[in-house]
């Protein structure tokens, strides 16, 4: 890892340099935003605890705390890319067809997803207003929504930009940069939350607590770098090629223990916020108590809830990225087999099984890791900011790793360039 800084900060890569420092200088804009609140809002009335809302709150930077332009963030695009994905199991045969167009059919969903995504966030943003403004005129309320829907797309512009000009998944940068925002106060909560009891003996115990509140953090991350880069090698073999020869080495297909990486819990964390969004419009008492005490992510209910969407878009994604189909039939046009298995059908259903069992495990892993902070919660009284912060956590060491990864590719490339040369 040093050895790559170290690297990184060679005159040779200015080029890769200034990649790092605008994407730096946009996330720096980002956080900017979440603090500019939205015109007309009466700041004194966005106090109080947002409950089962503050996960949205975390991945924002505290944008909706604040009840800033960038309110929203990016979340609605986020919800129109799983309802564009499920239309494109055969559901709707034109975004069907685009599937299989390759790049081409993937930049035409892409800016489907976005309209469907603008679409989404003006509607949450009207419906948002009715929360924070009690009494508010018609053209008041379609203002604001005009405003959050604009930070969102401007988020989305941000995002496009670190994709094309610096380093990294943009939109994956933005909701990792909004959480680490927010982790200050995540354990500043958590120190006055298990530490200031008022008695020695409350508070001894309180920093034993906290120590060991630390280490489950620590837990988690070392359990996400083990997830993330664990993965399953299955042997590949060439009719035209033999092992046997000298300096023959074996050929493999490597299958990562989870394929979809953090984007299940990011998913599965905007899905299950969608009840904790009704219930702050709706603003009914009765409907609030059935959310926080079934449906939220701090409730039993809602935190098996939560595990059964991981496991859900760990499947999903997993099986539209790789399909074992493609695999099976490009090997076969290159030569290739799996010692043992008949090209063909059965090397499709092998695929299939070894995907089955591999994602098993790793959406288990991924779930014990997403709940171990919220299983804590269960038997502290910390508030929701810090139990939610876990998941957080481990979409900011996700997406953290991905990027490290990206960087580390570059060098590797302009490193062979140079050789080349």
């Amino acid at each position: 890892m040093f050895a790559m800084i170290k690297q990184v900060f060679n005159p040779k890569n200015k080029d890769l340099q200034k990649r790092i420092l605008f994407t730096l200088f946009v996330l720096f804009v980002f956080k900017l935003g979440t603090t500019i609140i939205v015109p007309g809002i009466n700041k004194d009335a966005l106090t109080g605890s947002l409950g089962f809302l503050e996960l949205l709150n975390t991945m924002g930077g505290g944008a909706m705390e604040r009840f800033s332009v960038f309110a929203l963030g990016v979340m609605p695009y986020i919800t129109a890319s799983i309802i564009i994905q499920l239309l494109q199991m055969d559901i709707i045969p034109y975004l069907a067809e685009l599937r299989n167009q390759g790049q081409t059919g993937r930049n035409k969903v892409n800016k489907i997803t976005r309209v469907v995504g603008i679409i989404i966030a003006f509607i949450q943003g009207y419906l948002f207003t009715f929360a924070v403004i009690q009494d508010g005129k018609p053209l008041q309320h379609m203002e604001i929504a005009l405003i959050l829907t604009a930070g969102t797309a401007f988020l989305l512009w941000l995002g496009d930009q670190i994709t094309q000009k610096g380093v990294g998944n943009g939109l994956s940068l933005i909701i990792m940069a909004g959480i680490i925002a927010s982790m200050p106060k995540m354990f500043i909560d958590a120190w006055n939350g298990l530490v200031e009891t008022g008695s020695t003996q409350g508070t001894a115990l309180g920093i034993v607590t906290f120590v060991l509140f630390v280490l489950i953090y620590l837990a988690i991350i070392l359990g996400i770098i083990y997830e993330q880069t664990a993965e399953r090698r299955v042997p590949i073999q060439y009719a035209n090629k033999s092992l046997s020869n000298y300096g023959g080495k074996q050929s493999y297909i490597p299958f990562k223990l989870n394929s979809a990486g953090v984007i299940p819990v990011i998913f599965a964390s905007a899905l299950i916020s969608i009840p904790g969004i009704i219930s702050a419009i709706v603003k009914s008492e009765n409907f609030d108590l059935f959310v926080s005490k079934w449906l939220a992510m701090t409730s039993p209910t809602g935190l098996v809830l939560y595990v059964i969407l991981i496991f859900g878009f760990c499947y999903f994604y997993t099986f539209v990225q790789l399909k074992p189909k493609e695999m099976a039939d490009n090997l076969n046009k290159n030569g290739g087999y799996i010692p043992g298995i008949r090209p063909g059908e059965e090397t499709v259903d092998y695929i299939n099984k070894v995907l089955r069992r591999i994602t098993f495990v790793g959406a288990l892993a991924l779930s014990f890791i997403a709940v171990l902070p919220i299983l804590f919660g269960f038997f502290s009284n910390l508030p929701t900011s810090v139990t939610i912060g876990g998941t957080g956590l481990l979409i900011v060491v996700g997406v953290a790793l991905e990027t490290f990864k990206q960087v580390e590719s570059q060098l590797v490339s302009r490193s062979y360039k140079r050789r080349k040369r």
